[in-house]
């Protein structure tokens, strides 16, 4: 018997298709990432000490056909990964205290320091392009800040400390920058996304989450927001709450969507990427 799952989020309703990819090899995929072509990028994290050499990355094209199984050697501890509009795929890993750059699955550069603690790096978590090129790197794990670095990756300024108040962080997860530069902070261990101005200085606090992992926002500034329930979230670009579901069995890690509206969400546990297919509203 084929079963078809339905979920909405505010008036826009999807069709769950999972898995849309399923991890074949070892490790749990970790994050995706849809660049300008439509393609996917699925990042799969293994525990290089215990099993060396193995797949970081699988890319897809926007039918889910595998186009490579790549990054052996490259990247050791995957966290999470963006695509930037020049075509470059930066990926965090997070226990070698770098962000790998890729083009064409090239490795190009990096920032940070590899395999060097504190240069700035202290196992970082997520990363995120801007529309002018401004790369930020939330530096979660046991740094608990947020770096600014130029489009070539040199570091312009960091902002944050431990804690709770506003402006703290317990574990900045994730990262994302709104189309005006805003940047959204994923605050996971304080249960909340905090809003900044492309310097730093605090904006906003948008709670009501359940350790968050994840965040993504489309081209109108609507974002999708991945937390621990597990649900999904959707926010206006002013944190209003337009709609929330569960979509998945277990909570996504990283999430990314592509233009046609389709959203795309990384379980760990079991390894695979669901697709979410936007469909009409049903009309009663």
């Amino acid at each position: 018997m084929s079963v078809t799952l339905t979920v909405a989020l505010g008036d826009q309703h999807y069709r769950v298709e999972r898995p849309f990819f399923a991890n074949p090899g070892p490790g749990v995929i970790s994050d995706v990432a849809v660049d300008g072509e439509g393609n996917l990028h699925v990042l799969v994290r293994n525990d290089s000490l215990v099993s060396p050499g193995e797949v970081a990355l699988t890319s897809l094209t926007p039918e889910g056909d595998v186009l490579a199984n790549w990054g052996e050697g490259d990247i050791v501890d995957a966290h999470m990964l963006c695509a930037s509009l020049d075509g470059r795929l930066l990926v965090v890993d997070r226990d070698a205290h770098e962000v790998v750059i890729f083009r064409d699955r090239v490795r190009v550069g990096g920032i940070g320091r590899r395999n060097r603690p504190m240069h700035p790096f202290n196992h970082p978590t997520g990363v995120a392009v801007a529309p002018d090129g401004t790369i930020y790197v939330s530096d979660g794990y046991a740094n608990h800040r947020v770096h600014r670095f130029s489009v070539e990756g040199e570091l312009i300024g960091s902002w944050g400390e431990l804690g709770s108040e506003p402006g703290q962080f317990m574990n900045p997860h994730a990262v994302w920058v709104q189309p005006d530069g805003t940047v959204i902070v994923v605050d996971r261990e304080n249960d909340r996304l905090q809003v900044f101005t492309a310097e730093g200085k605090l904006l906003d606090i948008w709670q009501g989450f359940v350790k968050p992992l994840d965040l993504w926002g489309d081209a109108d500034g609507r974002l999708y927001v991945a937390d621990f329930v597990p649900s999904l979230t959707l926010l206006s670009p002013a944190g209003e709450r337009l709609g929330r579901c569960r979509p998945v069995l277990n909570a996504a890690h990283g999430i990314s969507g592509d233009r046609n509206g389709n959203l795309y969400l990384a379980e760990p546990s079991p390894s695979r990427v669901t697709r979410l297919v936007p469909i009409p509203s049903p009309q009663d």
